[in-house]
């Protein structure tokens, strides 16, 4: 949003911070370790004042909209602090602080789209905010109740988006599964995908952050059917023991939650779950956790990420009494990591001698090895597939090749 208002008024973008006159960064305030990679973004950019180009710092996103007052006093350095309350005046606050006569309207409706996710892939927002009140979250608090883009404005998107070459099209929300249902009076997700997989110049359409409640027979009917739909489901499940569940106000039971995933795999052949976990909630018991571990342990996810309870200003769940010792988030966290590392090796390993269609990203810094990826992988998440580079391929195309070894969290394969 940002850069097309700046590249509309003539401002050159450019990728090293040493260049610019203008940095700009946008933040995330959801959980502590995010608050602190901002924080330490910010310091680290506000040191291009002194030693680079850069006259102006602007801080923006979801940790202005929560800590406004606090940053402002506490980094000085920084010239303009939007939160998200002010990005209908951005363009405004920016030109008033540089000193530069407004000549756009101060509307977005006019920006051509900026893809900073290269020449192939793009995010895709169909709506914002969240309705949802876990316990632990901070996000209906920033970013306010559910609200769904209407479907044209989302299908005009993507076809710009197609014209301009983009062939992967990565749908987001906080929670996809609930698009429709504040405009349409429906989950209206299966609907919008097939829509979008009319749009000529796409190959392939994955969405993420699906939450388990809302996933619908016509979802899972959609994704087994359509070709240009990857066979994939992220499903931010957090935990499976129903006393956390229910703590958490999470809308789903473990009973419910085995029955999606039994459902999806029966009807889905060769699909890829993902989930993600919170270990160390407040009031976890041992015997919480012991349900977690086994249900992962049973399930054996081909994706799986946990997070550490973060305690979070404001949250219903910060106010539990029976918090729990970061030493022993730490030593869930080990325990289900290692477990989960071992699963996905025996989950790599069975794609061995298999052949797949694969999205070439790009290159390794050595030019030696073509990064690419299957349907089973998203973008900076998943893992790659690193193949010798003949020379022949371009970033952007699509090539078949046979998976011949695993390393790590990634495979290896050859052209075919």
């Amino acid at each position: 949003m940002c850069i097309g208002l700046l590249k509309k008024e003539k401002f050159e973008i450019v990728n090293n911070p040493q260049d610019a006159e203008m940095i700009i960064i946008n933040t995330c305030g959801f959980i502590q370790s995010a608050k602190e990679e901002a924080i330490n973004c910010i310091l680290e950019m506000a040191e291009y004042k002194q030693n680079g180009k850069c006259k102006y710092l602007v801080v923006m996103g979801c940790l202005v909209q929560r800590y406004k007052k606090e940053l402002e006093k506490s980094i000085p350095e920084v010239d303009l602090f939007l939160s998200i309350d002010e990005y209908d005046n951005i363009w405004e606050k920016i030109a008033e602080l540089i000193g530069k006569e407004i000549k756009s309207k101060n509307t977005l409706e006019y920006l051509d789209r900026i893809i900073s996710t290269g020449n192939s892939t793009a995010y895709l927002k169909i709506a914002e905010g969240c309705s949802n009140r876990c316990t632990y979250c901070a996000i209906p608090y920033i970013r306010g109740p559910y609200v769904s883009r209407p479907k044209e404005d989302i299908l005009k998107e993507a076809k710009e988006l197609a014209q301009k070459g983009i062939k992967e099209l990565i749908i987001i929300a906080q929670d996809t599964t609930k698009y429709g249902i504040d405009i349409y009076g429906k989950l209206s997700l299966a609907e919008l995908l097939k829509e979008l997989s009319e749009i000529d110049g796409i190959k392939w359409i994955r969405f993420l952050y699906a939450y388990p409640e809302s996933i619908t027979d016509e979802l899972i009917e959609v994704v087994k059917n359509n070709e240009k739909i990857c066979k994939y489901f992220d499903i931010p499940l957090q935990h499976f023991s129903d006393n956390v569940l229910k703590r958490m106000n999470r809308k789903s039971d473990s009973k419910s939650i085995k029955k999606i995933i039994e459902k999806i795999r029966n009807e889905i052949p060769n699909v890829i779950l993902r989930t993600t976990m919170i270990v160390g909630f407040p009031g976890e018991t041992e015997q919480d956790f012991f349900e977690l571990y086994e249900f992962i342990n049973e399930t054996k996810f081909e994706k799986l990420g946990v997070f550490k309870y973060s305690r979070e200003d404001g949250t219903p769940a910060s106010k539990i009494k029976n918090q729990i010792h970061y030493k022993t988030k730490q030593s869930r966290f080990d325990k289900i990591m290692s477990m989960q590392k071992k699963i996905s090796q025996i989950k790599l390993e069975e794609k061995i001698g298999n052949t797949y269609e694969v999205l070439v990203d790009g290159f390794s810094y050595d030019n030696k090895y073509i990064c690419a990826r299957s349907y089973m992988d998203i973008p900076n998440e998943d893992g790659t597939v690193f193949i010798k580079n003949t020379g022949k391929v371009k970033q952007g195309q699509f090539i078949n090749c046979k998976i011949i070894d695993v390393k790590d969290y990634d495979l290896i394969g050859e052209i075919i």
